[in-house]
């Protein structure tokens, strides 16, 4: 793969900029071989074989805030984009590569270190290059009583995932972990280091325990964007609980979904079931044959859909309820979330119920979904592999598209039936079915996902009929008024378009903001659709 040098940047320019770089990190730490920009491809691209393909032209990976200050200096010198990542594992969102071809990746994987975890305080502060399985072991190997929330996979950093406004599965709140955040340490444009909200004091005690200190809040500039570099930042911990218990709540109707809906959000919205509620359709895994039979004249309404599932011997619906705190407090919320079900749907069913005291046994933790526990790991790979129930052959790769719905069951009917006509619009196979369930990563919204997006390596068209389908996706589901929560590099721009509210009166904004902080455009240009002025005219 040739090198892709930055736009109107010469090779004499570019390789002095190189030097340049070598002396502020050490030659070792400066990549610019073919073999070494390869690694910062993205690995699952459904860009593979475009012209548009994002390439980056170097990568540099710094050891300190100082160094990423050299850096910062350099790049506004020779005007060069730079664009950092924390350990680039965002795979399905678009890995290490870098939303404008030609940038320098400002590789952040050797600040890694943890630099407090006050387990009477709960809370955690780490560098980017930091690892969920890193602060992991940072906390079991001094045997401190506070879990982590990770997401699947866990070799991730808290940093990179919070900052994409990624997700995890233990307890509200801490199951948002860009809500979860608090106080951050940022390397500007400009190379001056700030701190944030109570950070801004010197000799702030309460940094990471406070979000907000005098005047407004700007940690928000940093989520999603490339108005900064963050370099620390704080995360709440979730304090070890004493037991842990599940139980599975069956419905047998397609309209009951709204009140088993109804007062599952009223449990987690009241502090009762504080762990992430997990649905499932059991018709959907058991009956796949019947239910394309279901939907082939068009989607069903949803008195159709009660008499699908009536005549079923099995649940149209299950939720998984999980409970977190004392056996005695959770045996008696479990009691009472049975109760208030119960009076709302008279049939609903219980069972699967399990008590289990902290911490896990070894043999305990292979038994069960590990990130309900904050325990990192990387099973989730097994599910595009090759494996019992996945006997084709995986795609090379794939992008996840999830969207952000509201906590009804309407709204799943209805983002439902959008991705169902969107895919009949694109005449590709219906994939998606009325019992796809929701996702509850986040306290006061659901997610849906659109069906994942494979690439192949050696089929570019394939790739650009994945790249039309998505873009379909999204501008369907943005008119019905679902937006994703994150999404990947190629379709930014889009998202960022369709954010149209008042002529795109935010994303002006953003740029007005984008030019005044970063005058150079050197910063992550393109991330999430916010363009320096001087790449405004000529995106790629």
């Amino acid at each position: 793969m040739p090198i892709t040098l930055p736009s109107g940047i010469s090779e004499r320019r570019f390789s002095s900029a190189i030097q340049d770089l070598q002396e502020v990190v050490g030659n070792e730490w400066v990549f610019s071989s073919e073999e070494d920009v390869e690694l910062y491809r993205d690995a699952y691209s459904i860009r593979w074989g475009h012209e548009d393909e994002y390439f980056a032209s170097a990568a540099v990976a710094p050891a300190n805030v100082e160094e990423v200050q050299g850096i910062v200096r350099i790049a506004n010198e020779y005007q060069i984009p730079i664009y950092s990542i924390s350990t680039g594992k965002n795979l399905t969102y678009g890995g290490p590569a870098p939303t404008y071809s030609g940038s320098i990746v400002l590789d952040l994987k050797r600040m890694n270190r943890v630099l407090e975890v006050d387990a009477d305080r709960n809370f955690a502060v780490v560098e980017p290059g930091c690892s969920y399985f890193d602060l992991y072991r940072h906390i079991q190997e001094r045997g401190l009583k506070v879990w982590i929330d990770c997401p699947d996979p866990g070799w991730g950093s808290p940093i990179g995932n919070a900052l994409d406004h990624g997700v995890g599965y233990t307890a509200s709140p801490f199951r948002d972990h860009w809500g979860s955040h608090c106080g951050m340490e940022v390397v500007l444009a400009n190379g001056e280091v700030m701190r944030t909200g109570l950070g801004a004091l010197p000799n702030s005690e309460a940094w990471h325990e406070h979000k907000s200190g005098i005047g407004p809040s700007v940690d928000g500039l940093f989520a999603q964007s490339n108005f900064g570099i963050v370099t620390k930042m704080g995360f709440w911990l979730m304090p070890e609980p004493e037991a842990w218990l599940t139980g599975t709540v069956s419905i047998s109707k397609y309209s009951d979904l709204e009140a088993l809906v109804n007062q599952c959000n009223y449990l987690e919205d009241a502090q009762i079931a504080i762990g992430q509620a997990i649905y499932r359709s059991p018709v959907s895994r058991t009956a796949a044959t019947e239910i394309q039979e279901l939907v082939a004249d068009g989607w069903p309404t949803i008195a159709e859909l009660d008499v699908f599932t009536e005549r079923r011997a099995e649940a149209a619906w299950t939720v998984k309820l999980q409970y977190y705190g004392p056996e005695e407090v959770i045996q008696a919320n479990w009691e009472y979330s049975q109760e208030r079900i119960s009076a709302a749907i008279p049939d609903a069913t219980y069972s699967d119920v399990e008590m289990l005291s902290m911490p896990l046994t070894p043999e305990q933790e292979k038994t069960q979904h590990q990130v309900n526990f904050g325990i990192p790991n990387m099973s989730i790979f097994s599910l595009m592999a090759r494996n019992s129930s996945n006997a084709g052959d995986p795609p090379d790769g794939h992008t996840d598209m999830f969207v952000v719905i509201n906590r009804t069951a309407e709204s799943v009917y209805r983002a439902l039936k959008v991705v169902y006509d969107t895919q009949v619009e694109m005449r590709v196979p219906i994939s998606v079915t009325p019992f796809r369930t929701p996702v509850t990563w986040h306290h006061r919204s659901f997610f849906i996902s659109a069906p994942a997006l494979p690439s192949e390596r050696d089929d570019p068209d394939f790739n650009m009929e994945q790249r039309r389908l998505g873009e379909a996706y999204i501008t369907n589901l943005s008119a019905a008024g679902f937006s994703p929560y994150r999404t990947h590099a190629s379709f930014q721009d889009l998202v960022s378009e369709l954010y149209s509210f008042n002529d795109n009166a935010l994303l002006r904004f953003q740029e007005r903001l984008k030019d005044a902080i970063d005058p150079n455009g050197i910063l992550s240009p393109g991330r999430y659709g916010i363009w320096p002025e001087r790449l405004r005219r000529n995106r790629a």
